[in-house]
């Protein structure tokens, strides 16, 4: 039996911007890496692993930010029954290698941040921040392939993957050295919020699924606020810290871009017939 879509276009086929619009991307990343080389190295805060929530249930200390990383999971599972019986579809086959990787690290996040936050130290930190990295790499992947419905998203999703591990490694290995440097991880969380956007922008992604990464990449940076203002948050509302906040915020940024990649399928127009 196999399944066929009617009038299913490829992500990014339209007409493009400006030739030279189309370099700005590479342009920026570059930017990017001297900016952040010339910087010199970004140093983990002194007291990150010390985190408001003191709450407790079952037996399970910090409760709130524990238990708060369920939601990554449901958002990849529900993401993974709704995409993966599309994937050979062509409005998603040339990203879905990208979204794979998203999806699955975003299901590793939900034990991994779990497991962090039930003991936080920089240990366990890395079993918090590679599954995150390796979600933000598959997203730029997943774009990108919309974007570039000829490019080698396969390839491409691999080679991104080993930078998220890179970027988690050399954080880890300047750590033991005594002088951790975040920039490769942060470039990597980063690229996201600039480049995702600007190519949607340069390739004429539906504006339905332009709103729904926009709102997907606002939500996370209100997350990323909230992680910032982890114990004023919490002095605050008194029933929620900044930190489970966060882990909340960024839940609904990662089903905004799942939200959006489920409409491919839902608009009018396009049917399914079996053969």
């Amino acid at each position: 039996m196999t399944t066929s879509f009617s009038h299913d276009t490829p992500i990014g086929s339209g007409p493009s911007m400006t030739p030279w619009i189309r370099h700005a991307p590479t342009l920026i990343t570059v930017g990017l890496i001297v900016i952040l080389a010339l910087h010199g190295r970004i140093a983990q805060p002194v007291h990150y692993n010390v985190f408001a929530d003191q709450s407790a249930a079952l037996g399970i200390p910090h409760a709130a930010d524990v238990l708060s990383n369920a939601g990554f999971a449901l958002v990849a599972v529900w993401g993974w029954l709704t995409l993966w019986p599309r994937r050979g579809s062509a409005r998603l086959r040339a990203g879905w290698p990208g979204y794979r990787l998203f999806l699955i690290g975003l299901f590793l996040t939900a034990f991994g941040s779990g497991y962090y936050h039930l003991a936080p130290d920089n240990i366990r930190l890395i079993w918090d921040r590679l599954p995150i990295a390796l979600a933000c790499a598959g997203l730029l992947a997943g774009v990108r392939g919309d974007s570039k419905p000829g490019s080698r998203t396969g390839i491409e999703a691999i080679a991104l993957a080993c930078c998220a591990v890179a970027s988690v490694a050399w954080w880890v290995y300047t750590d033991l050295g005594g002088a951790d440097d975040l920039r490769p991880y942060l470039l990597l969380q980063g690229l996201p919020l600039v480049l995702v956007p600007l190519w949607q922008a340069i390739y004429r992604a539906p504006r339905a699924e332009r709103i729904a990464f926009a709102l997907a990449m606002a939500l996370y940076v209100l997350a990323k606020l909230a992680e910032v203002l982890d114990h004023e948050i919490a002095a605050a509302l008194g029933v929620v810290s900044g930190h489970t906040l966060k882990h909340l915020l960024a839940t609904a940024a990662t089903a905004a871009v799942v939200w959006g990649l489920t409409r491919r399928f839902s608009a009018r127009g396009v049917t399914f017939s079996s053969s």
